[in-house]
């Protein structure tokens, strides 16, 4: 089922529950769409919401961006983080958005991103933790320029990540990934971290993982 009348076009998976359904909101990754992280809804349980979000830049010839990565001619990396942050803003105001609109319960958001997604789903957990409580960030990693200001004095004490990382990222290097743990042990919120040995993607055991550690936390 896909609809266009929030922010941000959408695959939704509806809940069997009639209302206060926990919900995920997955954040595909760079050049990708909503149909990408989509895939993983019909494994996941049944009560759950699951809603599948567009991002919002169109690529050439296919795909979307949350935002811009650029190269220069030495192939260093330079990511648009005006874009990222208008971005930010958008997922979260998206969040309210979908939980009006589908009678979702707002005490349980997950966000679930892959990639641009997760280095998304990081910043909006922690610049806007009142509107998130778990995070499953895949293949992503912190990048704290398009945090809120002032994030360091938010209220970490709901918040709960997983994160996970392949060890032969050729997109994202693993080095990027193994830094997450240490600043996020530093703001005192619960995480997971694991490492498998994939490139830039999710396999068969990562699934099963973050499916375990949705169901227990």
């Amino acid at each position: 089922m896909t609809t266009q009348n929030l922010s941000l076009e959408h695959l939704i998976k509806p809940s069997s529950l009639t209302e206060k359904a926990p919900l995920i909101i997955m954040l595909h990754g760079y050049g990708s769409n909503e149909n990408d992280l989509f895939s993983f809804a019909s494994e996941l349980p049944d009560e759950y919401l699951i809603v599948s979000a567009k991002a919002p830049l169109p690529m050439q010839p296919y795909g979307n961006a949350w935002y811009e990565i650029n190269f220069d001619a030495d192939q260093n990396k330079f990511t648009n983080d005006e874009q990222a942050i208008a971005s930010r803003d958008l997922i979260a105001k998206f969040i309210d958005e979908v939980i009006e609109a589908y009678h979702a319960d707002a005490s349980q958001v997950t966000l679930l991103g892959f990639s641009q997604g997760a280095i998304l789903s990081y910043a909006v957990a922690l610049s806007y933790p009142e509107k998130v409580n778990r995070v499953v960030a895949l293949s992503g990693y912190i990048h704290e320029s398009i945090f809120k200001e002032g994030y360091k004095n938010n209220d970490f004490s709901n918040l709960k990540i997983y994160g996970s990382h392949g060890t032969v990222d050729q997109v994202i290097p693993i080095e990027w990934a193994r830094k997450n743990k240490p600043f996020i042990d530093s703001l005192k919120i619960d995480y997971t971290f694991s490492e498998f040995p994939v490139g830039h993607g999710v396999n068969p055991q990562n699934f099963m993982e973050f499916k375990n550690w949705l169901a227990n936390n």
